[in-house]
């Protein structure tokens, strides 16, 4: 099969397709051929990062990055009993680990799957995965009905699934963006736009009961100032010093500052695929690359201006 290798770690340029042995699923797994890939922001970071790879995969060369797949299952493990062959199944695999997704066959836990609506494509699903995860982990225990709910970055991967699950869970939701995505992330459900290059969210806003911020530095202190009394923030890239910094700034008003990293879970993929079917959730695909173009898909999503999500697609 074909399969998309990082040779060593450092540019997009290292990326390079190569043919390998197909995997075998265990018995706890299914193979899936994949017909489309989702890529975020991780997976350039890992592929220039030797510290990255080693925890990821204890090697820092000839390395398959990628976690996030759409496909059909071709394969069924002995002891799987929710998959059959045909099955248009999606997910994040073994994430944070080996995920070894940039490929035409990939061998997934069957526990981390769920199988896609039929209303979706292929690329659809492949990029409610990751970024979907993310924002369905972090919300679902924190916030209710009524909350005031800030969210950082509305127009981005994990922002333009946060919007939609916050807003179905009944919050009033604050979003930042550029005011050329005004439109979208209203059109996403946003009660109240805040152009961050215009405006100083920190001014603007008071007693908010939960902020997910996804920058971290002085957005991540900012967005401490704006909560309320026993309000939270949630910062998912700060590092451990950068989050207790912000926490002796909300001790004074009971707040809480934490963090998370997102896990494979696929009751949490099988509640996002009821979004996908109910409509819940709508995933914006906003490029489509093809797999010979995974250096350019990582230099696109390396730019830090995607609006909603990018996929790589697989020729039949």
């Amino acid at each position: 099969m074909k399969a998309i290798v990082l040779e060593q770690s450092g540019g997009s340029e290292n990326l390079k397709i190569q043919e390998i042995n197909k995997p075998v699923a265990k018995a706890n797994e299914v193979l899936v051929a994949v017909k489309a890939i989702g890529i975020n922001p991780v997976d350039y970071k890992m592929r220039s990062a030797d510290a990255g790879l080693m925890s990821m995969y204890g090697v820092t060369k000839n390395v398959i990055l990628g976690w996030d797949i759409a496909g059909v299952v071709v394969e069924v493990g002995s002891e799987v009993t929710k998959f059959a062959k045909g099955d248009k199944v999606f997910g994040m695999v073994n994430f944070p680990g080996n995920g070894s997704a940039y490929a035409e066959f990939v061998a997934a836990p069957a526990s981390q799957l769920a199988k896609m609506p039929d209303s979706v494509s292929y690329e659809e699903a492949a990029v409610t995965t990751l970024a979907a995860l993310t924002a369905l982990q972090v919300l679902k225990t924190r916030i209710k009905s009524g909350d005031s709910v800030l969210i950082h970055a509305g127009s981005g991967g994990v922002g333009h699934f946060a919007i939609q699950i916050a807003k179905s869970m009944g919050a009033y939701v604050i979003t930042t963006s550029s005011a050329k995505n005004k439109a979208f992330v209203l059109g996403l459900g946003a009660d109240e736009h805040i152009d961050y290059r215009s405006q100083k969210f920190e001014e603007i806003l008071l007693d908010i009961d939960f902020v997910l911020d996804g920058m971290g530095g002085e957005i991540l202190m900012n967005s401490v100032k704006v909560l309320k009394a026993g309000g939270e923030v949630l910062s998912l890239p700060s590092p451990p010093p950068v989050l207790a910094e912000a926490q002796l700034l909300a001790d004074p008003k009971n707040a809480k500052v934490t963090s998370l990293l997102v896990a494979s879970n696929g009751e949490d993929m099988e509640t996002l695929s009821e979004f996908l079917q109910n409509g819940t959730v709508k995933p914006h695909v906003s490029k489509v690359f093809g797999f010979d173009e995974m250096p350019q898909a990582h230099d696109y999503i390396a730019s830090g201006r995607t609006v909603g999500k990018i996929a790589v697609k697989l020729e039949d």
